[in-house]
This record gives structure tokens, sequence and C-alpha cells, in this order.
């Protein structure tokens, strides 16, 4: 590819249409996709920004199932969530697709078709866990296990979402159906697999070698460590009803796999796009100068940089990533987002609380992106980031500017001066942002890009600050013009070089300056509105009336953050109250079996941590009967002073058994509460007695 693109495609990844979509998805893909999609176009680039409701596999049946509705009744409902959140928060897709359109159907079992007819797929009759109970086979993620390389006891079939790694089902240990929860068997099925195998040595040259400089280092080195492990083929079909039927001979009762259907599902909103608006899609797709970049979270990193580009290489008429710039997770006040748990923050909610305040979580988000490494969001960070800099810095600057050039020559802009040093210095800084921001954002890095907008509002802050010009108007009229002239220039910059951040915000400013159709179209003329900074004279000329100040952004007081985290705090009770399990009622014992069990109130009056182990509690009680050591799993939720004179319940004979060599004689009665804590199983009545019997 040369090294101007005459076009660009930018996939956003899929959502899943089995709930809205939350701060994490916003943070990690479809923020920084905006961005360089609204960058690009301001440049005057040819832009297809695509994406679409992803709206097949088994979370959306298992959700249906849970719901007692139909797989269709669910995905209509998210999409139609999903398309306003996204629509109402400025996202600028150029198409919003989803792939149970027909469109996307026809597209994805051309595909599979192709790769068929050509024998790129490996058609083998394995083994695969069935679930005798609910009469069927078990997709990936109806079935969850033990992750066999973490230990996470919450793995899904296909994926492990604590350490990332790519599984499939038949590896999990201790699996569990998701539908029964009985053990699933194994049973004969067939299917087609893609064998990525095939593909080691070409991936290698590909990324390991054309990509090492380029691609983001957390994005290479997961990578890399699939290659370096060995790949496998792997099934692209499964059984199942809900799907893309596989449209080959053979192929019935069976769907695509939707991680084999869900990519292409970027060419079919492609292909969507170009028939609404008269275009060909195929040069986006096919021409090798098309630069394609997917925009997506770190665990989705193995389907659009192994699987998706092997597909498109096995198909052999599509043009391949140029980039795919990943990012981590981003957690929520210290914990990790969870859907399920209710944990996170909605951005449809979000519009709602925050009414015509998109930018400030477009612009914290940004601020606090997981580029690089895990970060975190909270309430009080999204608090200050709007008030101390939002308001203290750019749009403080900006109502200063405008006031005061309505105070001063009722709006119009003046005929400055001769530039003094700091003026020429103030300008040729300002010129030097478009390009520095650029290279931030075509290196992926929207954070630091979006840094150095706000320290053209500092520049901008700063002049004014320094060159004071509400004092010099009262003794020099002319210098004041001057300093007022270079401090809209800023103004002016800011309302473009803002918009790829805060498209919101920039409408408004350009509005309040009153920007002319002419400025506001960026594809006018040759030099983009973006390039136009650096090398025109006059950003607002003198004699450019601008309009009344209005406040950019408006400060969040502490009640409104508080009604944010009380949100948080109830599904924190409610997850607790969920967990609250009660253990089912154990076989049934005779009168005889319970007389049997002596159950005295006794006192602890001894306490030691036993050596080299981690829970376990040496302790001495005062059972009335005696003073015995019981031995007891207590360690890492007491320390041992505060034991001491704390009544409890003691079976009292229970033969003794030695433990680490200390012998224990009998059992202090404990129980767990909904946070997982032991607490003891205790009379509270302060005169009762060592000794007295429980009956």
């Amino acid at each position: 590819m040369s090294n101007t693109p005459k076009r660009y495609t930018i996939t956003a990844a899929l959502p899943y249409t089995n709930g809205p979509i939350h701060i994490g998805h916003l943070s990690g893909v479809y923020v920084p996709a905006d961005i360089y999609s609204r960058f690009l176009r301001m440049q005057g680039h040819d832009v297809a920004f695509v994406c679409g409701s992803d709206e097949h596999g088994v979370p959306i049946t298992i959700k249906a199932k849970k719901e007692g509705v139909t797989p269709q009744d669910i995905v209509d409902k998210y999409d139609g969530i999903i398309k306003d959140s996204f629509n109402n928060f400025g996202i600028s897709f150029n198409n919003y697709s989803r792939t149970s359109a027909p469109i996307h159907h026809d597209t994805a079992s051309e595909f599979f078709k192709k790769l068929y007819d050509n024998g790129k797929f490996i058609e083998e009759t394995t083994e695969q866990l069935y679930d005798a109970e609910a009469k069927q086979f078990l997709a990936d993620r109806f079935v969850t296990g033990t992750c066999p390389k973490c230990g996470n006891e919450e793995a899904y079939g296909d994926q492990c979402e604590s350490c990332g790694t790519s599984l499939n089902a038949t590896d999990l240990i201790n699996p569990k159906s998701a539908i029964t929860g009985a053990t699933p068997t194994l049973k004969e099925t067939k299917h087609w697999f893609l064998p990525l195998d095939q593909y080691e040595s070409w991936l290698k040259e590909w990324i390991l070698e054309g990509h090492k400089s380029d691609w983001k280092p957390n994005v290479y080195g997961q990578v890399k460590s699939w290659i370096d492990d060995g790949l496998r083929a792997r099934a692209v079909t499964r059984d199942l009803d809900w799907g893309i039927p596989v449209p080959v001979e053979g192929g019935e009762g069976k769907v695509l796999y939707v991680w084999f259907d869900a990519p292409i599902g970027y060419i079919s909103s492609t292909k969507e796009w170009a028939e609404r608006e008269g275009k060909d899609w195929e040069p986006y797709w096919k021409d090798k100068d098309t630069k394609l970049v997917h925009f997506i979270g770190k665990d989705n990193i193995v389907f659009h940089c192994i699987i998706f580009p092997v597909m498109l290489k096995a198909h052999g008429d599509y043009i391949l990533p140029e980039n795919v710039p990943a990012n981590e997770f981003l957690n929520l006040e210290g914990k990790k987002l969870s859907t399920s748990k209710n944990w996170a923050v909605w951005l449809h909610e979000y519009l709602q609380d925050f009414p015509g305040q998109q930018d400030v979580l477009r612009y914290a988000l940004t601020a606090n992106a997981p580029e690089a490494k895990d970060n975190d969001f909270t309430w009080k960070d999204f608090q200050a980031r709007n008030n101390n800099e939002l308001v203290a810095i750019f749009g403080n600057f900006i109502n200063r500017v405008v006031v005061l050039t309505n105070k001063y020559y009722n709006g119009e802009v003046p005929t400055p001066g001769e530039y003094s040093t700091v003026d020429e210095e103030t300008i040729a800084a300002l010129k030097a942002y478009p390009a520095v921001i650029a290279s931030s954002i075509e290196k992926y890095r929207f954070r630091e890009a979006q840094g150095e907008l706000m320290n053209l509002a500092r520049l901008g802050n700063k002049y004014l600050a320094d060159e004071e010009p509400w004092k010099l108007v009262k003794t020099d009229e002319e210098r004041t013009k001057t300093i007022m002239y270079v401090a809209l220039q800023i103004a002016s910059a800011l309302a473009t070089l803002s918009e790829p951040f805060l498209p919101f915000t920039s409408n408004k400013l350009k509005e309040i300056l009153k920007f002319s159709a002419e400025e506001r179209n960026l594809n006018e003329d040759e030099i983009s509105q973006w390039d136009k900074i650096a090398t025109r004279e006059a950003l607002l000329p003198a004699g450019h009336t601008i309009g009344k100040a209005e406040l950019l952004f408006s400060k969040i007081e502490d009640e409104k953050i508080e009604v944010q985290l009380q949100k948080l705090e109830a599904s924190k009770a409610a997850n607790a109250k969920a967990n609250e399990s009660v253990e089912p009622q154990k076989d049934t014992a005779t009168f005889e079996d319970f007389t049997k069990m002596d159950l005295r109130v006794g006192t602890i009056i001894e306490a030691n941590k036993m050596p080299k182990t981690k829970k376990l509690m040496v302790l001495k009680v005062d059972t009335g009967l005696d003073k015995r050591t019981i031995v007891s799993g207590i360690a890492e939720h007491f320390k041992a002073e505060e034991l001491i004179g704390k009544k409890v319940t003691v079976l009292a004979n229970l033969a003794p058994r030695k433990l680490r060599g200390v012998e224990s004689e009998g059992m202090i009665l404990l129980t767990e509460n909904a946070e997982g804590k032991l607490v003891f199983v205790n009379p509270d009545e302060d005169d009762v007695t060592n000794g007295a019997t429980i009956n």
C-alpha cells in the first residue's frame, strides 16, 4: 500500500446484543474508533466507519431461555437500545447494521461457500460435548468449567475471561452444561474446521516480522504467544438452531460459528452502506490502496489478528488489516466491570442522568483510556475531570474571550496591531498544535492527543493571564485589540481541533464563533480545516462578528455523583443477596442420631496461629467439663487476640483427630455471611455458663 491510502475502512467491534452498551465498551472500542474516524474525515479522507449488532451465538439463546422469549425478541430489544445510545452519544458510524439482516446472511453464506468450494476447510467427525438431559450438543458458551491455564472456575468453552486464553470446550476441567448443570458426555458429530496451523508460517511473516514495529506491544505480544504455542484447526460450524445455516450438503441442523460470521458483519455493513449511498463497496475491502483498521478490546485480539485474517487470506480477494489497536480493560471503582452483576455504567442511563453532557464522558474515558494497561473509572475522577479541566481550563478560556470580545467590541473581531514577541511565540505555538495532535492520533495515542488539545486551552489561559487585557484596555486600547485578536485565533483553533474528541462542544463553539458554512464544510477546497490552522494567517478575520457567550461546560456537584455511587452500592447489595446460597438439606437424621451430639457452650481462653499454615488456629477452650485443645480453620478470618474471651458453641463429643501433629478434641460451630466471612454460631446471652448444654 502507498504511504497515503486512497480510502480508509474503519471497523468497531460488533456489540453483542444480549445487553446494553457500558463504559468499558466505549473506552475500549467506540470512543477511540470515533476519534480516529472523525479526524480522518476532517483531513478530507474517504472513510467508511462501520459497525453493527452481533446477534448470533449462544449467550443470546441462554438469555432467551431465561426470559422465556425468542432469541429474535432479545436481539430486537437490545439492537434498538444500542443503536439509539450510539446515535445520542455522537458515535459517527457511516453505517450501523445487524447480523440478522438478509444482506449479512447472504454475505456470510457466500464467504463460507467460497472457502468450502476451494477446499480450504477440513471436514471431520469429532467427539463434542453433549447434554443428555437437554438432548443437544453444547456449543462453547453452553459449557463452563475450570480453565486449564489459570484455574478460573468460571471459564467458558471458547475462552477464559480471566486470563484471556483461547480454549476449546473439551479443554475445560470439570465441564458443566450451562443449560441443565449436568456433566456433559462426548458424542460424535461432523463439523468443518479452518486449519489455522497451515497458516502459521504466513502469520509469522505477516505479523511477527511485518508488524513488529507498528502494532501495539500488548497486541503483538498476545499474538506472538499464540503463534509460538502452535495453532490448531478451529471448528467454524456449530450444532445450534440460532444463527446462519451452514449452506452446504450435510450442514442440516448446524449454523456458522458466531466468530466466523461476526467479522464478516464488517463486510456486509459496508455493502449495506455502499448500496444506500450508490457507491461500490468492493474497493473498501479489496483495493490494496485501502487502509483497514480494526478497533477492538483485548479479549478479541485472537479473532481479529489470527482467525479473521486467515479467513481473508484463505478467501484470496480481500485486503488485510493494517493495524489492530486493541485496548486493555476498564475497571469501575476498583472492580472488574460485570454486566451480569450490574457493575457497570450503562450508556443509555448516563445519557438520561447527564443530559447534554456526552462530551464530559467522552473526555473522561479518553483521558483515562486503558491503552497500554487496565485502568479504573471512578465517579470522583469523572467529576474532577469535568470541574478542574473542562470547566476551569477549556470552558473558562472560551468564556473569557467571548465575554470580553462582546464587552469591548460588540462581538466584532478587532484589527490587530504589531505583534509583540509573546504574540509571535503564541501564534507559532498555536500553529504547531494540529501536527502534534495529528501525530498522536495517527499512532493511536488518543489520551496523548486529547492531552495536547487541553494544552492548547492552557496556552490560551496563560496568554490571557499574562497579558491581562482587562487591565490594559484602560491604558492601551491598541495593544488590547491585538491580545484579543490572538486569543480569538486560539478559540477558533480549539473549535476545530476539539471536534474528534468533543464533537458536541465543537459544534456549540462553532455556533458561538459564527463559523460560516464554508468553514464547516471540511472538504470544500483542497486544504482541510485541520490544516488551515497551520497555514492560514487568520482563522477568525478582523471584522468578523461572533455570537454571545454560552457556557460550554457546567460544574457537576457532589449530589449528582452521590446518586451514581448509590446506584453502584445498590448493585453491590443486590449481588451480595443473590450470592447468599442456602446449602441443600442433608440426609434425614433420626432423633437418636441427634441425641448422640453433645453441644456445649464454651469460652476461648487461649488462641495461637499454627506455624507454617495459612488457615489453622490452635484454641484452648473452657467447656465447663474441662479445658481442651481444638484446632479450627479460622486463621484467615480472625486474629488470635480478638478470639480470647469469645463464647462459642462446641461439639464436645466429636472423636479426637490429629491435625499437623496437634490433637483436636471437638469442633466449634461457624457459618459464612453473604461476603464469605466466617461468623460464630454462638449464644448471645451473657449469663449462659460454660458447659451449658444446647438442646
